[in-house]
């Protein structure tokens, strides 16, 4: 029996103090869209990646089925830290993909610093 792997959340913080996810997050206008987000990613914490896949380069996308195709990337660190990069909707996939990505390499290479 396999044993489920919590999670340990945190947001990339960039190297002038934004942190993204956190800004899109708090962007929405609808506070329930908010509320159900978050409980996905209480979900997360629990080891429960729900509908996730890979989109290269170590970045993960958490999608969701309602309103604009949400979308939240992030990466994992040990399998056990998931590092939330940046969040989206499907009509700005592909860039929000190139940014999850330069945000992953920019945190990598900061910390081997």
């Amino acid at each position: 029996m396999n044993k489920v792997k919590h999670k340990i959340l945190r947001s990339y913080i960039t190297s002038s103090g934004k942190i993204p996810f956190l800004e899109w997050l708090n962007n929405l206008k609808d506070p329930h869209t908010r509320l159900r987000i978050r409980r996905r990613l209480d979900r997360l914490e629990l080891g429960n990646l729900g509908d996730c896949k890979s989109v290269g380069e170590g970045v993960l996308e958490l999608r969701f089925s309602f309103g604009p195709g949400y979308r939240i990337y992030f990466a994992e660190l040990d399998n056990i830290i998931a590092i939330l990069l940046c969040g989206g909707n499907k009509s700005s996939q592909k860039k929000d993909i190139k940014i999850a990505k330069l945000y992953w390499q920019d945190l990598k290479e900061r910390s081997n610093e």
